[in-house]
C-alpha cells in the first residue's frame, strides 16, 4: 500500500460517524448521516431584479419574493396559499426571464444579504405553489436539488439547523451589509439522514411545531389587535373630547377634560453626563435612554451614573411613575413611551411628562400608547424628522375629571396587557422548545460535540 493510500486510510477509520444527539425510535440503528458539499447537491439558478416598487398585491400572473420578505414574513417552510406574496406589476416585461428560473416545490430561496450577521443567509422552502407562478427576486439566491435527495419540506428546517447556520455566517463576507453568493454557499456542508423516512419523519415533527407557533403568534396578534381596537372606543379619537365608550358606571359623568399636554401636565427632558469624565458613570442613579423605551413599564436599567454626573449635567432624577416619550431614535424608536416604575433619570432624547396626584399615572401612559402613529406624524410635518418638548406639549389631551373612571380604564386594558404578557411568554417558550429541539435533531456545529 502507498503511503498517499494508507494515509487516506487511517484518515477514514478515524473519522467518526455524524450522528444527531437524538433519533427517533426506528432509526437508532440507522447509518450516519451523509455530509457533502451544498454545490454537489444543489444547482443555483437565474433571480430577477423586480424592485418593491414594480410589485403590487392586487393582481397579475407572476408572484414574487423579494429578500425583504425572507427577512420579515416567511417562515422555514413556503406555502404559496397560505402567505400573501405580491405580484410583478402587469405592465413590468417577464419575456426576459427563462422557463427554468420559475420555483418548482423543493427549491431553496436564499436572501442575499443583511445588516445582521444572524440574518444573512436565511432562507425558505417552496413546499406549495398551488398551481400559480413564483419568481425569486431582487437580493435572493435560488438552489435547486441536482439530485431528488432530500424530501419536500425538510431542507427548510435543515438551513435552519445550527450546523448550517454556521457554515454560512462564516462564509459571508462585508463590514456594515454581510453578503453571501452561490460560489460561497457552494462550499458549506450539508448534511442529511439517508433514509428518506427518517427525513420525512423530522420534516413532520417540526411542521406540526411551526403550525403551533404560528397558531399562538396568530392568537397573540389578534389579543393586540383586540387591545388597540379597545382603545379607540376607550379614548376620545383625534379632535374629539369623548370616547364612543363609557362603561355604564359614568355614562351621565360630565364631559372629559381637555387641554394641551404641556398645560395639563409639567414636563421635561433628560440629559447626557460627560462620558470622558469617569467618575460621573457607573453610579447607583438608573440612566434611560430610548433604547428602553418600548410600551412597557421600565424596572431596570442597562446604565447608571453617579451623583457627581446627575450634579454635573443636564440629566434630572425623574420619580417613578413618570410617563416617557421617545423624541428621536432609530427606526421604530420615535413616539414609543413607557413608563418608569423605578427613580431615574434619562438622556435627552427622553421626554418626561411629571404625574399628577389626580390623574393617573398609568391611564396617560396608556393613553399616549395608543396615539404611536398620531405622534410619529407630528414629527414627519414639514419633514422634520425628530419630535420635540414644543410638540409634545401641543399634543391635544383629554381626561375624566373622576380618577375611578381612569383606573377602571387602566384595569381593564391592564387585563389585556396580562393576558398579550402570558401569551408572549407561551409563544417565547415554543420557540426556544423547537430551538432546542432542532439542536437535537441535527448534528451539532463542528466546534461542539456530537453526541451519538
Amino acid at each position: 500500500m502507498s503511503n498517499k493510500a494508507e494515509e487516506m486510510t487511517i484518515k477514514q477509520g478515524s473519522k467518526r460517524e455524524l450522528k444527531p444527539k437524538v433519533r427517533f425510535p426506528e432509526f437508532r440503528n440507522a447509518p450516519g448521516w451523509e455530509n457533502e458539499a451544498m454545490g454537489e447537491v444543489y444547482s443555483f439558478k437565474g433571480t430577477n431584479s423586480f424592485s418593491r416598487d414594480q410589485l403590487n398585491y392586487e393582481s397579475g400572473t407572476v408572484k414574487n419574493i423579494h429578500y425583504g420578505d425572507i427577512h420579515t414574513k416567511y417562515p422555514s417552510l413556503f406555502d404559496i396559499c397560505k402567505e400573501k406574496v405580491p405580484f410583478i406589476n402587469p405592465s413590468e416585461s417577464l419575456q426576459t426571464i427563462h422557463p427554468d428560473n420559475y420555483c418548482i416545490e423543493g427549491d431553496v430561496i436564499f436572501a442575499d444579504a443583511s445588516e445582521d450577521l444572524e440574518d444573512v443567509g436565511k432562507s425558505i422552502e417552496i413546499v406549495a405553489l398551488n398551481d400559480e407562478r413564483l419568481l425569486s427576486g431582487m437580493h435572493t439566491i435560488l438552489a435547486r436539488q441536482k439530485r431528488k435527495i432530500l424530501i419536500i419540506g425538510f431542507g427548510g428546517h435543515l438551513f435552519k439547523s445550527a450546523r448550517i447556520r454556521n457554515q454560512i455566517k462564516k462564509e459571508a463576507q462585508g463590514v456594515k451589509v454581510f453578503g453571501v453568493s452561490p460560489t460561497r454557499l457552494s462550499n458549506i456542508e450539508i448534511c442529511y439522514p439517508p433514509e428518506k423516512a427518517e427525513q420525512q419523519k423530522i420534516a413532520t415533527c417540526l411542521t406540526s411545531l411551526d403550525e403551533l407557533i404560528d397558531s399562538h403568534g396568530q392568537k397573540l396578534d389578534a389579543l393586540k389587535a383586540h387591545k388597540r381596537g379597545l382603545m379607540r372606543h376607550l379614548f376620545p379619537h383625534e379632535g374629539e373630547t369623548l370616547p364612543r365608550l363609557r362603561f355604564p358606571e359614568f355614562q351621565d359623568s360630565p364631559e372629559w377634560i381637555s387641554g394641551s399636554l404641556g398645560n395639563i401636565f409639567e414636563t421635561s427632558s433628560g440629559g447626557t453626563p460627560e462620558r470622558s469624565v469617569k467618575e460621573y458613570w457607573n453610579g447607583k442613579i438608573p440612566w434611560i435612554t430610548t433604547s428602553l423605551v418600548d410600551f412597557n413599564v421600565i424596572c431596570n436599567s442597562d446604565e447608571f451614573i453617579s451623583e457627581m454626573g446627575l450634579k454635573n449635567s443636564s440629566a434630572k432624577l425623574f420619580e417613578e411613575k413618570t410617563v416617557l416619550v421617545a423624541m428621536y431614535g432609530q427606526g421604530k424608536t420615535r413616539g414609543k413611551v413607557a413608563l418608569l416604575g423605578i427613580e431615574a433619570t434619562t438622556n435627552q432624547a427622553c421626554a418626561a411628562i411629571l404625574p399628577r396626584e389626580d390623574i393617573d399615572p398609568y391611564f396617560v401612559f396608556l393613553n399616549l400608547a395608543g396615539r404611536y402613529d398620531e405622534m410619529r406624524g407630528l414629527s414627519n410635518s414639514g419633514g422634520q424628522e425628530n419630535l420635540s418638548q414644543g410638540l409634545i406639549k401641543g399634543l391635544p389631551f383629554s381626561y375624566p375629571n373622576d380618577i375611578a373612571e381612569q383606573q377602571k380604564i387602566s384595569a381593564c386594558l391592564s387585563s389585556f396587557d396580562e393576558l398579550i404578557t402570558a401569551q408572549t411568554e407561551t409563544l417565547e417558550a415554543l420557540k426556544t422548545h423547537k430551538k432546542g429541539l432542532m439542536q437535537q435533531l441535527f448534528p451539532l456545529p463542528e466546534n461542539t460535540h456530537d453526541a451519538s
